[in-house]
């Protein structure tokens, strides 16, 4: 009997293929995902088919609102603003990335690198950027950080007292810490200040009234405005440290209302003497007889631990 060619045979399979791997018809809805997502594309779904009734009743009551509050986009509910900083919608019709509060727009941030492609995003900003004062004796950067002070502590009535900084008397804001170095090595010391009007920083020594740097050449003193508005910072470098140089070091700040200071020390150790300090050691580790243990790491540093 004649066996059928081998193309006839492998027609059926191929047919069953084809009906397996047929895609579905075009209108035919994807097999749903993770609930998560799930739950996405249905809001994106109810939002694109219009707004249900409004029933007010029925909304949820929106809590720690730090920017305000704000209309859902049915323009039922109410949902929490954005926060400075945070994304917006260009587009007021739009509602994907939220609205800003009160005080706020919606701007495009300018600030990343257009040359490497970095794409500018829409951010809430202040319309204002002046510094007012506070009714709690504190200045504010501008009128969103004073409102957001105010809805964190609803309790303590903030309001804006006058536009422009609070005069205060000068507060260190960043102390000068104490330090321990050996002799040869140089060593800084700084110290950051608030205050309006500004204020003027010195720097003394073991309480006396002579302002450094004096006539000492391997002293020297620097001062900038900043890293904050109506912030000064001042530094005392001395060079090549020895132990005459050994002693309490203080930051004075002073201006019409007042002055303030901030004391650290200087502790200058020579080789050799038979101190309990160790060569490359870490902060915390002790070794024999109060002192501590070397690690024979460099660059090398002299840190101090009591017994």
């Amino acid at each position: 009997m004649p066996q059928p060619p081998a193309a006839a045979l492998a027609l059926p399979s191929l047919l069953l293929l084809l009906l397996v791997r047929t895609p579905p018809p075009t209108g035919a809805r994807p097999s749903p995902g993770p609930d998560y997502l799930r739950r996405g594309w249905l809001r994106l779904l109810a939002e694109g088919e219009g707004c249900p009734p409004c029933r007010p009743e029925e909304c949820a009551e929106p809590r720690g609102c730090l920017a305000g509050r704000v209309r859902d986009a049915c323009g039922c509910c109410w949902e929490c603003a954005n926060l400075e900083g945070q994304l917006c919608d260009l587009d007021p019709s739009a509602h994907f990335y939220g609205r800003c509060g009160e005080q706020l727009e919606c701007r495009l941030d300018a600030g990343g690198d257009l040359s490497r492609g970095e794409v500018p995003e829409p951010l809430c900003a202040c319309r204002s950027q002046r510094p007012l004062c506070g009714s709690d004796g504190r200045t504010y950067a501008q009128i969103c950080r004073l409102q957001e002070a105010a809805r964190a502590r609803p309790d303590a009535n903030l309001t804006a007292a006058h536009p422009g900084p609070c005069e205060s008397e000068p507060q260190i804001v960043l102390h000068p810490y104490d330090i321990w170095n050996v002799t040869g090595q140089d060593v800084i010391f700084g110290c950051e200040v608030f205050a309006y009007p500004m204020a003027s920083i010195e720097w003394r020594k073991d309480g006396l009234d002579i302002q450094l740097p004096g006539d000492d050449p391997h002293i020297s003193v620097q001062f900038r405005g900043g890293p904050q508005r109506f912030e000064v910072t001042g530094w005392l470098q001395i060079q090549a440290v020895r132990p005459s140089d050994e002693g309490v070091y203080r930051c004075l700040a002073r201006n019409a209302l007042g002055q303030v200071e901030a004391p650290a020390s200087l502790t200058v150790l020579t080789p050799g003497k038979g101190e309990p300090w160790a060569l490359g050691t870490r902060r915390g580790e002790r070794g024999t007889g109060g002192g501590l243990r070397p690690l024979n790491v460099c660059p090398c540093t002299y840190v101090h631990v009591e017994a």
